[in-house]
């Protein structure tokens, strides 16, 4: 298996519990998140990597229903729960995608992904998002198409490496934190879509989403510049979930 991706998920969050299984169009958002990367050119397959934890235990009867690769580990040491999925999976490299990117667009993560194989050496290559601090002339994907391409390599190395906490929780600050050891890229946008915010962090964001998904009807294939032209047809959906938009920059 050459480009694995996972998506890692859990029903744990303390602003807005179960949000990976949260209705979307009538199905669950995680159920959409994979279809939609399924479909990502350049990956060979998706596994859902959760906890063991006995409050995922739905995320995991779900891919058993579903018939969705499930890596279950550790539930505070997301690192090793990624580093376990490379073991078990054996990819060359990773696709991370987070279960709070419903609108993942499958054409921006097979740009990420041709980007990493055309660049033949880099470590770790991610979409430049919203979720990132603005930086002049950096062109930014709306917050919540956030996705990175990693070695397999570099990831058990950083799990092996690795003794910071927050780097075992955010998976790859060990390898991006240090550009001088790993070969690092940016994917960045055709302009400037970084204010746009499209992740499901809190009750407001997820009310948006669905707002997004009933303009959108069932499409399935819909893509970032088909989001953007709802939200031009109808300006007042941005104001949803305005209030987290003005909110400090997540991580990465």
């Amino acid at each position: 298996m050459s480009v694995c991706a996972f998506v890692q998920a859990r029903l744990g969050s303390t602003r807005l519990p179960g949000k990976s299984m949260a209705p979307l169009g009538g199905r669950p958002a995680l159920e959409w998140i994979v279809e939609r990367v399924a479909r990502a050119p350049g990956v060979d397959a998706v596994a859902v990597l959760t906890s063991d934890a006995p409050g995922d235990a739905p995320l995991r009867e779900f891919c058993a229903r579903c018939g969705v690769t499930c890596v279950a580990g550790s539930e505070l040491d997301v690192l090793r729960r990624f580093a376990d999925g490379v073991r078990a999976l054996r990819p060359a490299a990773v696709v991370r995608i987070t279960a709070d990117c419903p609108l993942v667009d499958p054409a921006v993560v097979g740009e990420l992904v041709a980007l990493y194989h055309d660049r033949g050496d880099l470590d770790h290559c991610a979409v430049a998002t919203g979720a990132m601090a603005p930086a002049a002339g950096l062109r930014r994907y709306p917050d919540g198409l956030d996705a990175e391409v990693i070695r397999a390599s570099a990831l058990l190395l950083a799990d092996e490496r690795a003794t910071d906490p927050f780097e075992r929780e955010h998976v790859t600050p060990h390898i991006w934190r240090r550009p001088d050891e790993f070969a690092l890229a940016l994917l960045q946008a055709p302009l400037d879509w970084g204010d746009e915010r499209w992740t499901v962090d809190h009750p407001a964001d997820l009310r948006f989403v669905q707002a997004v998904f009933e303009r959108l009807g069932e499409r399935d294939d819909f893509g970032v510049r088909d989001v953007l032209a709802v939200l031009d047809d109808d300006p007042a959906l941005r104001a949803l979930n305005a209030v987290e938009a003005a909110a400090p920059t997540r991580v990465r």
